[in-house]
C-alpha cells in the first residue's frame, strides 16, 4: 500500500537562497511550522533527528537516513514508524530552478508500509497542510531576504 503527497510553492529568490535556508537546520525553530528541528548533518547515509508538528496533532520526532543529497537540487530521506515496512516515508524537497531569481521547491513524500490505510485520512489532511505551511514559510523568509 502507498500514498504519496506532493506540493509545490513558486518562489521569488535564487536557488542558491532557497537551499541554504532549507540546509540550516539550527534556525527551523525561527521560521519551520512543521518540522520544529533536524539534528544531524546532511550527509549521504547519515542518520538525522527531525522533530515533525502536524497540524492538530502532538510533535513526533523521526529518525530517518538522508537517501539523496544534490547541492542546490534534491535532498531527500527514508523514516520508519517502528518497525521497517509496517510505515516508511520517503521525504523529498527537490528545487527547480526557473531564472536567475526563481525558484520551484517541489515537497513530497511517499508512504508506504502496512499501516497507510490507518493513517491516510490524516495524511491527506494534517500532513498535507504541514507540508503548505512550510512551503509558505520557506518562501516569505527566501523573498525577504
Amino acid at each position: 500500500m502507498a500514498f504519496t503527497i506532493h506540493t509545490q510553492v513558486r518562489i521569488q529568490a535564487p536557488a542558491t537562497r532557497v537551499w541554504n535556508i532549507l540546509m540550516d537546520f539550527d534556525s527551523y525553530l525561527d521560521w519551520n511550522p512543521f518540522i520544529k528541528s533536524i539534528q544531524g548533518q546532511a550527509v549521504l547515509g547519515a542518520k538525522l533527528k527531525a522533530l515533525i508538528h502536524l497540524p492538530g496533532n502532538k510533535p513526533m520526532t523521526f529518525k530517518p537516513t538522508v537517501m539523496s543529497l544534490v547541492n542546490e537540487k534534491e535532498l531527500s530521506w527514508l523514516g520508519h514508524l517502528g518497525i521497517k515496512g509496517i510505515f516508511d516515508g520517503h521525504h523529498r524537497f527537490v528545487l527547480k530552478s526557473i531564472s536567475p531569481n526563481e525558484t520551484v521547491l517541489e515537497h513530497s513524500e511517499e508512504f508506504r508500509g502496512i499501516l497507510i490505510p490507518f493513517f491516510r485520512k490524516n495524511l491527506e489532511k494534517n500532513t498535507q497542510e504541514g507540508f503548505e505551511a512550510m512551503n509558505q514559510a520557506l518562501k516569505q523568509r527566501a523573498e525577504r531576504l
